[in-house]
């Protein structure tokens, strides 16, 4: 059986200053989607265009539940969760 992965991911803009939360199971095209101003609305409106943290989910059912627990989550525990793997916020590649 083939099993897909999905994603939940954080994209800032360049000064760092908005952190966007997203599901996807497609993180390659996601980002490009947002990098090209694809997608209309907040990530548009603030230039979201940096990828600083994604982890993989087993199942859509915990991407979902994954990216609310982020989002429930203070700007604060949004920043420890990035800080815990790229602490200069660089731009992450996908691999």
């Amino acid at each position: 059986m083939l099993t897909k992965t999905y994603y939940l991911y954080m994209m800032s803009n360049f000064t760092n200053s908005v952190i966007y939360t997203g599901v996807t199971n497609n993180l390659e095209r996601r980002v490009y989607e947002h990098k090209n101003k694809m997608i209309k609305g907040f990530t548009e409106r603030y230039n979201v265009n940096k990828l600083v943290y994604y982890e993989a989910c087993q199942d859509i059912a915990s991407a979902i539940a994954r990216e609310k627990q982020v989002k429930a989550g203070s700007r604060r525990k949004k920043e420890d969760l990035i800080n815990s793997i790229n602490p200069e916020w660089r731009e992450l590649q996908i691999s």
